[in-house]
């Protein structure tokens, strides 16, 4: 009876050592699964975070969209603040040929030179000017020809300035000043 025994211990060890062979044998991985399937398991991990700082943002950004619109809706219903007024400055003469002087001003800021042969609306205002001063009404062609220059050359001298029949900023000064005389 003692050997039955021991032949039932003997079996049932090694049963038990089969068992846990067979269990070791199909559990265990090579090793190159093994760290494909931590590398898998550290990807889902990070993929979680992710989704989760997503889902974080949405919300966020939801939340400064409904203020932004809120912002909207206030300025659009809010009317808008008056701005202070800025000062009068102080009120300026005013001449009735105040448009010729203006012209006759660019010319002398923007220091033009002109003569016979000259062409263009700058040379229109001298002869605007000249028949204002001379109480003509000779046709304005913008063209500076040889009767514009004696015109010049006569306004030249009774002006004070030098006689040459060409135009410069000192004749456009001089020609401001008579005008602003006139009123």
């Amino acid at each position: 009876m003692e050997n039955f025994k021991f032949g039932l211990i003997s079996v049932i060890v090694i049963a038990g050592i089969s068992l846990l062979g067979y269990w070791a044998f199909t559990t265990l991985e090579r090793g190159d699964v093994s760290v494909y399937r931590q590398k898998q398991k550290a990807l889902e991990e990070q993929n979680e975070a992710l989704e989760k700082e997503l889902a974080e943002l949405k919300s966020a950004l939801g939340t400064l969209e409904a203020e932004q619109a809120k912002q909207e809706e206030i300025a659009e219903n809010t009317p808008p603040k008056e701005e202070p007024k800025p000062e009068t400055p102080a009120p300026t003469t005013t001449y009735k040929n105040q448009t010729l002087i203006n012209e006759l001003q660019k010319l002398v800021n923007d220091n033009i030179y002109m003569k016979v042969g000259s062409k263009g609306t700058r040379v229109g205002t001298i002869q605007k000017f000249l028949n204002l001063y001379n109480k003509t009404s000779k046709p304005v062609d913008n063209d500076y020809g040889p009767g514009l220059k004696a015109d010049v050359t006569a306004y030249q001298k009774a002006a004070g300035t030098t006689a040459d029949g060409e135009t410069g900023p000192a004749t456009y000064k001089k020609m401001i000043e008579w005008l602003k005389k006139q009123g």
